[in-house]
C-alpha cells in the first residue's frame, strides 16, 4: 500500500503499527491467564521490589513449568524470596506461594467446569476490549483522512481506495484477534 501522497503513506504505517500493538496487547494478557495447564507467562510480569525498582520476576530468576499444574521459580539472589512470595501472594494468581529456602512453587488446582467457564468469559473481555481498540483506530485513521484528503486535495477516487485499504486492515487483525480467541478458548476448556 505505497501512495504518491507522504502524508498518508505515513498514517497507513502508523495505523498498521497500532493495529500490531494492539493484538500483542491482547496476546500478552492472554498469556496470564491460565488455560488446562500453567504456564510461565502467569507470573513472568509480575513486578517484584528489588533494591527499590520495580523489577518482573522474569528478571530475577529461572521461571519453569514443572508439570501442568506447578510453576517453579529459581532466583538468583534468594535474599528477596520473601518479597517475591509477597508479589505472588498480592497477585492472586488462586494458588499460594510455597518458599523451601531456594526456589518457590506454585502449585495450582485443577480447573473446575466453573473456572473455566469464568476463565472464558475473561479472556472474550480481553479479546473484546483488543477488537475495541482496534475500531478506535480504525476511526482515527479515518479522521486523519479526511484531513489530509482536504489539506493535500487528493482525489475522491484515491481516497476512496485508501478507505479500502484501512478496512481491509482493520478486518485482518480483527481475524487474527477472532483466531487468538479461539485457541485461547480450546486451551481453557482442554482437560
Amino acid at each position: 500500500m505505497n501512495y504518491l501522497n507522504e502524508n498518508v503513506n505515513e498514517l497507513l504505517f502508523n495505523f498498521e503499527e497500532r493495529l500490531g500493538k494492539a493484538v500483542a496487547h491482547v496476546k500478552a494478557e492472554f498469556s496470564m491467564v491460565r488455560a488446562g495447564r500453567v504456564s510461565t507467562g502467569l507470573v513472568e510480569r509480575i513486578n517484584v521490589d528489588y533494591f527499590g525498582e520495580p523489577t518482573p520476576i522474569r528478571n530475577l530468576g529461572n521461571i519453569t513449568a514443572s508439570d501442568s499444574r506447578t510453576i517453579v521459580i529459581n532466583l538468583w539472589d534468594t535474599a528477596i524470596l520473601r518479597e517475591v512470595c509477597k508479589a505472588l501472594t498480592l497477585a492472586q494468581l488462586g494458588a499460594n506461594p510455597i518458599d523451601d529456602g531456594r526456589v518457590i512453587r506454585l502449585i495450582f488446582p485443577i480447573l473446575t467446569k466453573e473456572r473455566r467457564e469464568e476463565l472464558k468469559k475473561q479472556v472474550k473481555k480481553i479479546a473484546e476490549e483488543g477488537k475495541v481498540a482496534i475500531r478506535n483506530e480504525r476511526k482515527n485513521t479515518m479522521d486523519g483522512l479526511k484531513r489530509i484528503s482536504k489539506d493535500d486535495n487528493i482525489s475522491e477516487d484515491e481516497v476512496e481506495t485508501i478507505k479500502k485499504d484501512v478496512e481491509k486492515l482493520t478486518g485482518t487483525y480483527t481475524e487474527s484477534l477472532d483466531k487468538l480467541l479461539a485457541n485461547k478458548e480450546s486451551e481453557i476448556l482442554e482437560i
